[in-house]
């Protein structure tokens, strides 16, 4: 037997929504006043200070340390029909139009002030390679700024503006690590170049760790609105204090789709620290180990109920993993009692550690649970020679150093790895063109073993038509046979 609200709804629904129709006043009887005592009062706002409920004052105490960055590089243009000389005698030299010459490229993003004599944080991305850069206040006075750090690792980078007697707002660091999903968060930045732009959302996710976009795979996820332009800008939480750096987009369309990533604030701040010692480059503790990802295979092998943890694959001996006494399977599942998921989560808690005292690593070894004290310290920077290679070959332009442990850390390189490494390429060089990158490691040259520097130059200077080379890259080997 219906009621008589059911009979209403079949006689004025079309037959295919009957059956749906009947589940919801089924669904919906048995509750009768219960669910209206669940049912949130609505009511109307009984003063005007409800009615001026607002983010207002976090946005007025926040964006005055927020600004924008330009930034300009000169580069070289030049027109191959110029090199032809009957070209040049009937179309004019280098300065014709079209010709060769000199080009300004200008990029624009945000950056924060994070001190009041005016250090600027922002995406190294945002600077890179830049001749020129001026900042611009939300109160659009204008300042020209000097680089003082870049970190490619973290894509960070800290600017001073260059300005006499001057104090600037600057906006206090937050615990990033204090932060959970559903927090509220606000964007501040100058997406595609409309001026101070604020944005509002979430943190929709913590610890990031398979993005791709810098060496320390641990971000913020935030749905607030983060654009082009937003580069290097705020993420603040409701107390208007930074909890991160924007740095990217997850977009199919080039705007913004509700996924935004941040560089969380302990991190940023471990690179304005060492901008304020007045280093050039960020130094961070030493672990001497090589750590990689546990799989479902692993994780049923070592009898764990799931994949998670940094497992040790190898020990650089006299490092401060081997003097606490870390071993090859150990398995990393906690530093300071804060969980470790995987390698990345490692990295990045372990990197915004200062030197100095000591870490308490949890680890699992054999089955059991092992506590290890590992020594915060930098890496060792041996002596090691540079030189550019400028003899015709394969590997002219490139820039090659020996390498040192310090190195091959700031590399991410295997920590026990010794030999030639590739750390910068000249611009349109034959190294370049043949796509050698930076952090490849030389192994072997036309059968000869390259152990140092001067062996990769005296290989490099010997005239040949075959050119047989092995490298490291990705910790994966891979030879080449190339002929000139």
């Amino acid at each position: 037997m219906s009621s008589p609200m059911s009979s209403q709804l079949s006689m004025s629904l079309p037959s295919r929504w009957l059956a749906t129709a009947a589940l919801i006043v089924i669904a919906a009887a048995p509750f009768g006043a219960g669910a209206q005592e669940r049912t949130p009062e609505r009511r109307v706002p009984s003063s005007a200070n409800e009615l001026r409920l607002s983010y207002a004052p976090v946005v007025r105490r926040a964006t005055p340390a927020v600004v924008n960055v330009y930034a300009a590089k000169t580069v070289a243009v030049r027109n191959p029909l110029f090199d032809d000389p009957i070209f040049r005698r009937f179309f004019g030299g280098p300065g014709a139009p079209g010709g060769s010459g000199d080009q300004v490229q200008r990029s624009l993003g945000s950056g924060v002030l994070v001190d009041a004599e005016g250090l600027v944080v922002t995406n190294n991305h945002v600077i890179e390679g830049a001749d020129q850069v001026r900042v611009s206040l939300a109160d659009k006075r204008e300042f020209e700024a000097e680089m003082v750090l870049k970190d490619s690792r973290s894509d960070l980078a800290v600017l001073r503006i260059k300005a006499q007697n001057e104090r600037f707002p600057a906006l206090e660091f937050a615990d990033s690590d204090a932060l959970e999903v559903g927090d509220v968060v606000l964007a501040i930045g100058n997406p595609f170049a409309v001026g101070q732009t604020v944005t509002h959302g979430i943190v929709s996710a913590l610890a990031r760790t398979e993005v791709g976009i810098t060496d320390y795979q641990f971000f913020i996820q935030t749905d607030a609105a983060i654009n082009p332009g937003n580069s290097g800008g705020a993420l603040v939480d409701l107390g208007g204090r930074l909890v991160g750096i924007n740095t990217a987009i997850f977009s199919r369309t080039g705007g913004s789709q509700g996924i935004g990533f941040a560089i969380p604030a302990n991190m940023v701040k471990v690179v304005v620290a060492s901008a304020k010692s007045g280093g050039s480059i960020v130094k961070r503790p030493w672990l001497g180990a090589r750590l990689q990802a546990v799989t479902p295979e692993i994780a049923e092998g070592l009898g764990l109920k799931r994949p998670s943890g940094a497992l040790v694959a190898s020990v650089t001996p006299m490092s401060p993993a081997a003097r606490a006494g870390l071993k090859t399977s150990d398995l990393i599942v906690a530093i300071d009692a804060q969980p470790v998921e995987d390698a990345n989560a490692f990295d990045y808690r372990f990197a915004t550690k200062a030197i100095g005292g000591s870490a308490r690593l949890g680890v699992i070894r054999g089955g059991k649970e092992v506590a290890l004290s590992v020594v915060l310290e930098a890496a060792p920077d041996t002596p090691h020679e540079e030189l550019v290679i400028a003899s015709p070959s394969p590997f002219q332009g490139a820039r090659v150093s020996n390498l040192s442990p310090a190195l091959a850390e700031n590399l991410r390189l295997d920590p026990s790895t010794q030999g030639v490494v590739i750390v910068d390429i000249t611009a349109g060089s034959p190294a370049q063109s043949l796509g050698f990158q930076r952090g490849d490691l030389v192994l072997s040259v036309n059968s000869a073993k390259i152990a140092k520097t001067r062996d990769l130059e005296r290989v490099a200077g010997q005239q040949s038509r075959r050119w047989s080379i092995t490298i490291v890259r990705g910790g994966q080997q891979v030879s080449v046979e190339l002929r000139g």
